[in-house]
């Protein structure tokens, strides 16, 4: 519980002081829904049947977080504004990760085994983005709001799009700060500067050579 509250505390600027850690304790959904999954993923662990899916149910309808009892939820997780999270059955998320609303880390199918995603330590993924299939998200990992992501993803890399693509900034970290999406660059408009940029340079090229 306490590493809940510094995880909320450390990430969402609205939350300070002491009345801070009374708000989150009483009004954030993201903190109620993972505090329950703690409980229901003791439960379906030691094979309790039904109980937990319907208290995973019953978490859902009052924080409109949805997470599967055997998901695995690692520490310092932080939902912000978790209307619409959806994480499935063996989904596996690594220490100091965040979500944003509408997020999904789910299937592509009707796979068994391992057919939810695996997120590393500290990834960030942004409002509306789906995270599908028994894929690997590593640490350090930035999703851009509305990404759909499908492929493995390496360590200290962003994705954005759909599919989502991953973007490098000279093998450097895109992102330091886990709230910034504007920051987060748009690899398709960075190949139509590219284009343009050669546009011009064939341009002026033809231009010399009538000159």
């Amino acid at each position: 519980m306490i590493d809940l509250i510094r995880a909320a505390m450390a990430r969402d600027p609205a939350a300070r002081g002491v009345s801070g850690v009374l708000e989150i304790v009483f009004t954030y959904s993201g903190f109620h829904a993972i505090l329950l999954h703690r409980a229901t993923h003791l439960l379906w662990m030691l094979r309790v049947p039904f109980v937990p899916r319907a208290l995973s149910q019953i978490a859902r309808f009052f924080t409109g977080i949805e997470i599967h009892p055997g998901a695995e939820v690692g520490r310092g997780f932080f939902i912000d504004h978790g209307m619409g999270v959806v994480i499935g059955e063996t989904t596996v998320v690594g220490d100091n990760v965040t979500l944003y609303q509408g997020v999904t880390l789910g299937g592509t199918g009707k796979e068994t085994g391992k057919r939810h995603p695996t997120l590393g330590d500290n990834v960030v993924v942004g409002s509306g983005a789906r995270v599908l299939g028994n894929i690997t998200v590593g640490n350090d990992v930035r999703v851009g709001a509305g990404s759909v992501v499908v492929r493995d993803v390496p360590d200290h890399c962003t994705v954005v799009g759909v599919p989502g693509r991953i973007v490098r900034d000279r093998g450097k970290r895109v992102l330091d700060a886990p709230l910034a999406h504007d920051a987060i660059p748009d690899p398709f408009a960075r190949q139509i500067e590219s284009l343009e940029e050669r546009l011009r340079r064939l341009e002026e090229s033809l231009t010399d050579e009538h000159s």
